[in-house]
């Protein structure tokens, strides 16, 4: 079982992250969400790392509180979060707003891995892989 604290005080579920591509790693703030099926990264970090829209595999499209979003997915080398990590991981794509101050969002798809609890009152997630490979 590993731990992951975050700021019980805050109004979002803060977690690390670090995602990995052709020209390096980032470190990401993201928002831990079990409503979005897919993780996603805002595109001017993935710009950073080397990644782009021509690497990515299919454009797609989000409603949100302002209208629809275009993004796409891409696969990523790495993504680690919650002191787990996924190689060749796919993600979605796509703006949020500024206002969040996040880089993304940690979804279902890389949560789906896991056995995992949040304590909220005490500030920490619980997590272990469910096949214990780490």
């Amino acid at each position: 079982m590993k731990v992951t604290r975050f700021d019980r005080n805050d109004s979002l579920i803060i977690v690390h992250a670090v995602v990995w591509g052709p020209r390096g790693r980032r470190g990401l703030s993201l928002a831990l969400d079990t409503a979005a099926t897919q993780t996603h990264v805002i595109p001017e970090v993935l710009d950073e790392i080397g990644y782009g829209p021509r690497d990515g595999d299919r454009v797609t499209s989000i409603t949100s509180a302002i209208g629809q979003e275009p993004g796409y997915m891409l696969r990523v080398a790495k993504l680690s979060a919650l002191r787990f990590s996924s190689n060749n991981f796919r993600i979605h794509v796509h703006d949020l707003p500024e206002t969040l101050g996040i880089q993304g969002l940690l979804g279902l798809s890389f949560l789906k891995q896991l056995n995992y609890e949040i304590r909220s009152a005490e500030g920490r997630i619980l997590a272990s892989r469910i096949d214990a490979r780490e």
